[in-house]
């Protein structure tokens, strides 16, 4: 398999040469390291949410932007495919990076994780990436600072002016486009969990709508996950059936049926205390090859229409 990384890096380099179109800015840090502005200080847009989630799928997933509709008000929704879910969405994907420093906090995710390779996702998948180039999306209500790109190329084990960091606000259009983006990467990871092996899904399609811009972080980050949970839909063609199919919606949640602003509050937005079956698609559809097909869970467009003051 060729390098997440290289693959990404490729869409980073569009990025850099369309920067005006795409409303983003770049600079190099004193380290030589590179800051795309996706959405902290720049506007960011449409097709830069969606390049932005080509580069966190590392070029392996295709999404696409349409029109649709929740409680009768036209709302935008992203649509994502790939036919190498456990590569694309766990080894890529997935926001498993919590990026800390002295100056700096932001949530990581893309091709740059497979370089480090320490999360459990890789050890199912069998993946390490190397390459000499890395790319890192990070969701921060901030530009990084250079101790953000050293810390990702210590952990590399790359050159800093090998790094790119490619920053964006929830509370931004790209914070919104990517994060709806995210109902495959949730349900292949909720079936991971849940004891299947990611190898063994062979297609994975998610659609979510598009949270409407908030004014704060907190808000954005309530108003992204509900767009998951309550009206995120996700198809997986897999290998081998399962028993616990079933499980994989949000809808088995405890906690399903709340606005995801009310349950954080009530845990002081500490997101580790969050349960995790909460974190999926509201519906899933499971399509084994040669065998049946499972439809579980519903979407709750009443919800929705609160959580995006419609």
């Amino acid at each position: 398999m060729e390098s997440l990384n290289r693959m990404a890096i490729e869409l980073v380099d569009e990025a850099l040469e369309y920067a005006e179109e795409l409303n983003v800015g770049g600079y190099d840090l004193e380290n030589e390291a590179t800051v795309l502005d996706f959405g902290v200080e720049f506007d960011g847009g449409v097709e830069a949410g969606l390049l932005l989630t080509e580069i966190q799928t590392a070029g392996m997933a295709t999404p696409s932007h349409a029109l649709g509709e929740i409680a009768g008000t036209p709302i935008p929704f992203v649509e994502l495919t790939t036919d190498q879910p456990a590569l694309s969405l766990l080894c890529s994907q997935k926001a498993g990076w919590e990026l800390t420093t002295t100056d700096f906090e932001g949530l990581g995710s893309g091709p740059a994780r497979a370089l480090v390779a320490e999360e459990e996702e890789f050890r199912r998948i069998g993946y390490t990436d190397a390459f000499d180039l890395t790319a890192l999306a990070i969701e921060t209500d901030e530009l990084p600072p250079e101790s953000a790109a050293e810390q990702v190329a210590d952990l590399a084990e790359v050159e800093p002016s090998s790094v790119f960091l490619l920053a964006y606000r929830t509370a931004s259009l790209v914070g919104s486009i990517t994060n709806a983006a995210r109902a495959a990467e949730l349900a292949t990871f909720r079936l991971s969990e849940l004891g299947y092996d990611p190898l063994d899904i062979v297609s994975a399609t998610g659609r979510a709508p598009v949270a409407p811009v908030a004014e704060d972080e907190q808000t954005a980050i309530a108003r992204t996950n509900d767009a998951i949970a309550y009206g995120g839909t996700a198809h997986l063609t897999v290998r081998e059936d399962a028993d616990f199919f079933a499980d994989a919606p949000s809808t088995v949640a405890d906690d399903h049926g709340r606005p995801f602003g009310d349950i954080f509050d009530e845990l002081d937005w500490d997101f580790s205390e969050v349960p995790a079956d909460l974190f999926a698609p509201a519906t899933v559809t499971i399509d084994v090859l040669g065998g049946p097909t499972y439809a579980h869970g519903e979407t709750d467009e009443e919800l929705l229409a609160d959580s995006f003051d419609l």
